[in-house]
C-alpha cells in the first residue's frame, strides 16, 4: 500500500480556513501543497500564517497534477461548482457543507467519483469527535435499547449579531436548516441510520435583517430563504424524530439534541463540537448520569474528515464522512422545504449505510494511518 501523504490543496480563505489549515498541517497523512482564494490576499495571508508552500488561484490548484485531493471551503453557492471542477480534473474532493445547493450538482459529483476511481467526502465530520463517538458506543450497546424518538432544536436569532458578511446566510441555499441542519442531521444518520420520508413546515418571519456585526453594522439584508423550519423525520428502522431550526428565536435550549430509547434517553452533546457533555438516564435508575468520553479529538477538530478520506485514498477502505452520506443529508433538507410547499410527506429516494466508528485509539493528527 501506498504510505505517502496525500497531496492536497484548499480552496475558499474564508472564515472557516484556519482551523482547517491549522490541522490539515499538523496531520501526518496530509501534505498541503497550496491555498486558493479569489482575493489573493487572502490566500498569500493564510499561506505565511500556517506555513503552506504555496498561495495561489483556484485555477491552479486544480490544474496541479500533485494535487490528489482539494478540500472545498469555498461559499455554498461555489460547492458544486468547484466540486465539478476538481472532479473532472481528476481530483477527489472533501466539499465543506452542504455537499452542494442543489440535488443535481451533489449527484453529478458522486458520478464523475464512481466513474473515475475518485472519493468525495462532506463536512461536517463533527460526529467523528469525542462526544458523538461516545454516543455511537452508548447506543450500539444497548445502553438506551431500542431508539424510538429523537428532538434536535437549533435555536437562535441569527448570524448577523457575529458573521462580518452574513447576507449569504439570508439567500438560497443558507438559511438555518442548510447552514446549522447539516450538523444534527449527520449526528442523527450516523447514529440511527437513514431516513425514509419527511414532512416539515417553513416560514420566513422577518423579510429584512439588520446586521449588528463590523464592518457591515446597520446596512439591511433582504431574506430570501425560509428562516424557521420544523420538521418531522422518519427513520428506516422506525424512529421518528423532530427536528426545528430557527434564526428567529432570542432564547435557546440547554438541551438541543436527544434520543429516546425503550429503555433509557440519551442527552447528546451540541454536534457542532467535537466534545461532551454526554448524559444518560436509564429505565429505573435514578437520574441522570454524565458519561466518561470514550475516545480522542474533544478540541475543534474540523478537518478529521479529510484525513480520514486520505487513508481511504490509500488504503482503499470506506471512509466515514463521504459523498453518500452528505448527498443523503441534503435530500432530506430539500425534502424538507419541499414537504413545506406541498403540504404532504415527502419520500427520501436516497439511503446510505450507517459509517463504521471510530476505533477508540484513532488519533488523526498523530497515526492517522495505522488505525
Amino acid at each position: 500500500m501506498n504510505t505517502a501523504p496525500v497531496k492536497i490543496g484548499i480552496v475558499g480563505m474564508g472564515n472557516i480556513s484556519s482551523i482547517y489549515l491549522r490541522n490539515c498541517m499538523r496531520a501526518p497523512t496530509l501534505d498541503v501543497l497550496a491555498c486558493a482564494d479569489l482575493v489573493p490576499e487572502r490566500a498569500e495571508a493564510q499561506a505565511q500564517e500556517f506555513g503552506v508552500p504555496r498561495a495561489c488561484t483556484v485555477k491552479e490548484v486544480l490544474a496541479d497534477p500533485e494535487i490528489e485531493l482539494v478540500v472545498n471551503l469555498t461559499i455554498p453557492q461555489a460547492h458544486g461548482t468547484v466540486g465539478i471542477a476538481a472532479l473532472e480534473h481528476g481530483k477527489s474532493v472533501y466539499n465543506e457543507k452542504p455537499l452542494a445547493l442543489s440535488l443535481d450538482d451533489a449527484q453529478r459529483m458522486l458520478a464523475l467519483a464512481n466513474a473515475n476511481d475518485l472519493l468525495v467526502g462532506g463536512a461536517p465530520d463533527t460526529f467523528l469527535g469525542a462526544g458523538l463517538q461516545t454516543c455511537r458506543d452508548l447506543l450500539d450497546a444497548q445502553a438506551i435499547g431500542r431508539p424510538v424518538a429523537a428532538m434536535a432544536h437549533i435555536l437562535g436569532r441569527g448570524p448577523e449579531r457575529w458573521h462580518p458578511n452574513p447576507d449569504f446566510f439570508y439567500q438560497p441555499g443558507a438559511g438555518p436548516m442548510f447552514d446549522m441542519g447539516p450538523y444534527y442531521l449527520t449526528a442523527l444518520i450516523t447514529l440511527l441510520g437513514p431516513v425514509r420520508r419527511v414532512t416539515g413546515s417553513a416560514q420566513t418571519s422577518f423579510s429584512e435583517r439588520v446586521i449588528a456585526s463590523e464592518p457591515l453594522h446597520g446596512t439591511t439584508i433582504t431574506v430570501n430563504t425560509p428562516t424557521h423550519l420544523a420538521a418531522v423525520l422518519d427513520f428506516a428502522n422506525g424512529a421518528v424524530a423532530t427536528l426545528v431550526t430557527s434564526f428567529d428565536v432570542y432564547a435557546e435550549r440547554p438541551i438541543n439534541l436527544e434520543i429516546f430509547g425503550a429503555d433509557g434517553t440519551l442527552v447528546l452533546p451540541d454536534p457542532n463540537t467535537f466534545d461532551g457533555p454526554v448524559r444518560l438516564h436509564r429505565a429505573g435508575e435514578d437520574g441522570w448520569h454524565a458519561q466518561p468520553l470514550t475516545h480522542e479529538h474533544t478540541e475543534n477538530s474540523r478537518g478529521i474528515g479529510v484525513v480520514d478520506m486520505a487513508d481511504a485514498l490509500r488504503s482503499g477502505k470506506p471512509h466515514r464522512a463521504n459523498g453518500a452520506l452528505a448527498l443523503h443529508v441534503l435530500e432530506i433538507m430539500h425534502a424538507i422545504h419541499e414537504a413545506s410547499r406541498t403540504g404532504r410527506h415527502t419520500e427520501i429516494t436516497s439511503t446510505i449505510e450507517r459509517p463504521a466508528a471510530l476505533p477508540r485509539d484513532w488519533r488523526g493528527w498523530n497515526d492517522a494511518a495505522a488505525q
